[in-house]
């Protein structure tokens, strides 16, 4: 381990204090995600976030679990994009 000066903003560290959340762990945490080859971080909406803690919270999911389903995701996404990008050229080319 390694000590570091950090600073925060006062409410951030209030909010974490309340949590009962330990700085140094988070940042730890959130370090080893960003650095790791194998994760990625998404921001989503309040309702989402809410939405997935319940549904992990109560099934046992884990992020293994989510997997395939955000690959499905994924592929959807970039079909709808392709269609899309298609359309796009049918309308400027002609083609």
């Amino acid at each position: 381990m390694k000590r570091i000066s950090l600073m925060v903003k006062a409410e951030q560290y209030e909010t974490l204090s309340q949590q009962g959340i330990n700085l140094s762990g988070l940042i730890r945490d959130l370090l080893d995600d960003h650095l790791s080859d194998h994760k990625i971080t998404i921001s989503v909406s309040e309702e989402t976030r809410t939405l997935y803690d319940r549904i992990v919270a109560n099934t046992g999911t884990t992020d293994i679990d989510i997997e395939s389903y955000f690959k499905d995701a994924l592929k959807e996404l970039l079909d709808t994009k392709i269609k899309a990008m298609t359309k796009l050229k049918q309308e400027v080319f002609g083609d």
